[in-house]
């Protein structure tokens, strides 16, 4: 009888320690849990503060009316040298060809009319041979694809230049759609707390959801 009530005694104090221990598990546990939490909306509330939102009809008009000040706008303060220099290097080229264009121009005028020696040093030095050899067609010619050349490259500079000032505006403009983002509980990816499998451990989950597009129902079977 002793030993009936040894066990007895000894199977309720087991009991009693189980108990305890999966009271236990479920406190930790909850308060694990609360603490993922709290931890996933600290960074969801982080996410939303220093997300700033753009406007980007602003920021196209800024770089519409003054190429880098849209992305100045942004906040992309590095890539205004980078939009400088797209710009520049075509407006560069279209003005020394222009002045090269100039140039092959009179000495083609001077080498078709015949000009006085003034007329002649006015030439540029490169093409005043060229210029100086009247009535000859080869020269003329010489001259002639010179300046054609050179209103090529002027019209291709200029080409570049508008196309490099439309990319800036571009650029400016998905900047800002990016930087007003919208980081909501609605968003594809979702931080929230989750536990380990099989273990006590608490953690983070990234939950990506793939939202498919709903049918729309007709009129009149709503």
């Amino acid at each position: 009888m002793t030993v009936k009530y040894f066990l007895m005694a000894l199977s309720f104090a087991l009991l009693q320690l189980t108990a305890r221990s999966q009271q236990r598990d479920t406190v930790s546990r909850s308060k694990d849990s609360s603490a993922v939490r709290h931890m996933a909306d600290t960074v969801r509330q982080d996410l939303l503060k220093t997300k700033p939102k753009q406007d980007p009809h602003k920021a196209s008009i800024y770089s519409a009316v003054l190429p880098g000040a849209g992305q100045v706008y942004n906040r992309k303060y590095w890539k205004v040298p980078i939009v400088y220099a797209a710009l520049g290097i075509p407006a560069y080229a279209f003005f020394y060809n222009k002045q090269w264009y100039n140039k092959c121009q009179y000495a083609l005028v001077v080498q078709s009319n015949g000009s006085s020696a003034d007329s002649l040093q006015a030439v540029d030095p490169k093409l005043r041979q060229l210029a100086g050899d009247y009535g000859n067609p080869s020269a003329t010619n010489s001259l002639v694809n010179y300046r054609n050349e050179f209103r090529k490259n002027q019209d291709y500079s200029a080409l570049f230049f508008l196309l490099f000032w439309a990319l800036n505006i571009v650029d400016a403009t998905v900047d800002a759609h990016l930087k007003g983002f919208n980081v909501t509980d609605d968003l594809s990816l979702q931080i929230k707390p989750a536990m380990l499998m099989g273990t006590r451990a608490a953690g983070i989950s990234f939950v990506f959801d793939l939202h498919k597009a709903k049918p729309r129902l007709l009129d009149g079977y709503r």
